[in-house]
């Protein structure tokens, strides 16, 4: 158990800096699942900006990592360009 009064104080902000980065985490995973999960061209055309800011934004606050966020948009808009019209 921490003996500092610092450090007790950084195991609480970690504590929540975790939480809080596991929420947006989640939350452009499912956003990922959704996207992948459309068939409709006008509908994912529409959806694949706001996923992309979405994963830039957690790649530059270090929640993903900057590779996993380049991969995954390349993915995702490889797939929607692949979409029937």
């Amino acid at each position: 158990m921490a003996n500092h009064k610092s450090a007790i104080k950084r195991i609480r902000a970690n504590n929540a800096k975790r939480l809080h980065n596991r929420y947006y985490a989640k939350t452009a995973r499912t956003a990922v699942k959704k996207l992948r999960g459309t068939t409709d061209k006008k509908e994912a055309t529409t959806m694949l900006p706001k996923i992309v800011a979405m994963l830039d934004k957690l790649a530059k606050k270090n929640v993903i990592h900057k590779n996993k966020a380049s991969n995954l948009k390349s993915k995702l808009t490889k797939r929607v360009n692949a979409l029937a019209k």
